[in-house]
């Protein structure tokens, strides 16, 4: 039995109709929008661990929105983007240089639990605001507690990991 199709196998484009009503032959690829610096994109994706854990994902959620190469994004995925056609999907690996850098020791810290103010008991992946040397708002997460001992750690979550992200591209303009 033959499966019937929904819709028609071609785009029909009235402007490419002769008088006489017939189709004139075009190549579709020449047609098709290729994602560029300064598109205004619209991104499904899913961001996975090399062990395949996902991390993040825009699944059951509305697209990202974004403009390439605006610098909102990370330049991995930023790249990844560049050239896809609206429809196509793809997975990009992003080492940690094009995502949130490598993982910086000096960005590290232990300190007693006894130094933190009364009001804050101290837990494991807890986010935290302290102040640098020059009076600078700096986020931290707790990573370890090892008796009195507490680490603070003021990389980015991601930062030295390798990251892989399913793309599809929603949308361009």
């Amino acid at each position: 039995m033959r499966r019937r199709h929904e819709g028609p196998p071609f785009d029909f484009l009235p402007e490419r109709c002769s008088g006489n009503g017939q189709i004139r032959a075009h190549e579709k690829e020449r047609d098709v929008a290729q994602a560029k610096q300064g598109d205004k994109v619209k991104v499904h994706y899913t961001g996975r661990f090399e062990d395949g854990t996902v991390f993040d994902t825009s699944d059951g959620r509305d697209p990202i929105e974004f403009t390439i190469g605006s610098g909102r994004i990370i330049p991995g995925f930023d790249k990844g983007v560049r050239g896809m056609v609206v429809g196509e999907r793809k997975t990009v690996e992003v080492p940690p240089d094009q995502a949130y850098g490598e993982h910086h020791q000096r960005l590290v810290a232990k300190v007693k639990a006894s130094e933190f103010p009364k009001d804050i008991t101290p837990r494991l992946g807890q986010q935290l605001q302290t102040q640098d040397k020059n009076g600078r708002e700096v986020n931290v997460r707790v990573t370890e507690i090892n008796g009195d001992m507490v680490t603070l750690d003021a990389n980015h979550p991601l930062a030295g990991k390798k990251l892989l992200f399913e793309i599809e591209l929603v949308g361009i303009g």
